[in-house]
C-alpha cells in the first residue's frame, strides 16, 4: 500500500466515521482541531488496525498528535 493510499484511507475514515470536515485534514492538522477527543482516537486506532491488518500498540501512539504523524506511523506498519 502506497503512502498516498494510506493517506486516503485514513482521510476517508476520519470523514466517514468521525464526520471530520475534509478541508481540515492536512498533514499538520491536530486531531484536536479536527474535533476528535481521546476516545475517538482509540476508536480510530482500532478501526485502522482492523482495516489495514496492522497493530498499533498504545506505546507507539504516545506523541502522535496530528494527521501527518499518524500516516507516518502507519506507513512503517503496512507491508509495501
Amino acid at each position: 500500500m502506497s503512502g498516498d493510499e494510506i493517506r486516503e484511507t485514513v482521510s476517508s475514515m476520519l470523514v466517514e466515521q468521525f464526520k471530520v470536515d475534509p478541508a481540515k485534514i492536512e498533514p499538520d492538522a491536530t486531531f484536536k482541531t479536527m474535533g476528535l477527543d481521546s476516545l475517538d482516537l482509540v476508536s480510530l486506532a482500532m478501526a485502522l488496525e482492523d482495516r489495514m491488518g496492522i497493530e498499533l500498540p498504545d506505546r507507539e501512539l504516545v506523541g502522535i498528535e496530528n494527521f501527518g504523524q499518524a500516516v507516518e506511523l502507519i506507513e512503517q506498519k503496512v507491508p509495501a
